[in-house]
């Protein structure tokens, strides 16, 4: 973990005491990256349940585990209606940017909360596409690019709002909301936030939107041209809000 967002994501499970010899589900865990923090947090004497639907994501996260010399990563393919990991609670969920993918996220969090030991945490790290701008300065670049995004996640049917929203969900959920976090990504003309790099991972679904062709796009520059345009600006820029909460499972029999 070393962008942004993994920094974040570093602080957080620090402060809602995910620590070593916990047994801990990661659900949607893509390529791996939480379920690895949590594993090098947890040590050897703990394990992280990396959970995912899809199989490629299983394969891919699994071979990274090999590489990285893991032994504490058990990988399962499933959903948040998960069974119990090896007939036992677990002390702790995770997930990063997987409620806002939810049809219902309150039914999701409380099916996730039901492998969850009474008193242990369920944890979320969410996205909000709520714009912050200063009203002084024009970064029309920013804003289209900003747009690309907001448009595509919008067309998958994703929650745009999931950030603002999860305290409410997490309390819908019937569970007790103890920490609840927001940093921003500020991008200024020194520093900057990997945008290129999103944009070319995500363009096919872009592209099959009809909502940027490659060559508007144009990956190659776009970032150049973004610090360009905050340089003429003088201007930093809050791309986005990322939001984190954590929460206490309640006994599921009460």
């Amino acid at each position: 973990m070393d962008n942004a967002v993994d920094q974040m994501t570093q602080r957080w499970l620090e402060a809602a005491g995910v620590h070593a010899g916990m047994r801990v589900v990661d659900i949607g865990c893509g390529p791996g990256t939480v379920a690895f923090e949590v594993a090098r947090r947890v040590g050897a004497s703990g394990r992280v349940y990396a959970v995912d639907r899809e199989p490629r994501m299983l394969e891919l996260a699994r071979a990274r585990s090999e590489a990285l010399g893991l032994t504490n990563v058990v990988f399962i393919q499933a959903g948040f209606d998960l069974p119990v990991p090896e007939g036992t609670p677990v002390d702790a969920a995770v997930g990063r940017r997987v409620l806002m993918y939810q049809p219902d996220p309150v039914e999701s969090v409380r099916q996730l909360a039901r492998v969850v030991r009474p008193g242990g945490i369920v944890f979320f790290h969410e996205h909000d596409t709520v714009p912050v701008a200063d009203p002084r300065v024009s970064l029309p670049l920013h804003d289209e690019v900003r747009g690309w995004l907001r448009d595509m996640l919008a067309g998958e049917g994703a929650h745009l709002h999931m950030g603002l929203d999860l305290h409410g969900v997490l309390e819908a959920a019937g569970l007790e909301v103890l920490g609840l976090r927001a940093e921003a990504n500020v991008l200024t003309t020194r520093s900057h936030y990997p945008i290129a790099s999103i944009i070319r991972a995500v363009l096919p679904r872009l592209v099959g939107q009809a909502i940027v062709t490659e060559a508007h796009a144009d990956v190659d520059t776009l970032e150049q041209r973004l610090l360009e345009e905050r340089r003429r600006a003088g201007a930093s820029c809050v791309w986005e809000l990322v939001f984190c909460a954590w929460a206490k499972a309640r006994d599921q029999s009460s």
